[in-house]
């Protein structure tokens, strides 16, 4: 007898599921681009050209999305930036 390995399905619904979460980031004058720049690497594992990216679109439009997923992620990133005194929001 054959034995069977079964696949979890992943969520269709995002917002159901509890993803669909997101965090943004505000622009304030009091930290530098490199200091920004290096939260974002520690709270989201991005590259180092997506978080100048961020960091230029945060400085030039006021704020950006810098991280989007589950509400739980999103919160702890949003902890992660705020270490430093950075302005986020987690919204849905």
């Amino acid at each position: 007898m054959a034995t069977q390995i079964r696949e979890e399905a992943s969520p269709t619904d995002t917002t159901e599921s509890g993803y669909g979460w997101r965090v943004i980031l505000f622009n304030c004058d009091c930290h530098s681009f490199d200091e920004v720049e290096r939260q974002l690497l520690k709270a989201t594992h991005c590259t180092l050209s997506a978080a100048r990216r961020f960091s230029w679109e945060v400085h030039n439009k006021g704020s950006a999305t810098v991280y989007e997923g589950p509400r739980e992620r999103c919160e702890a990133v949003a902890a992660v930036l705020e270490d430093i005194r950075l302005r986020v929001k987690v919204s849905e």
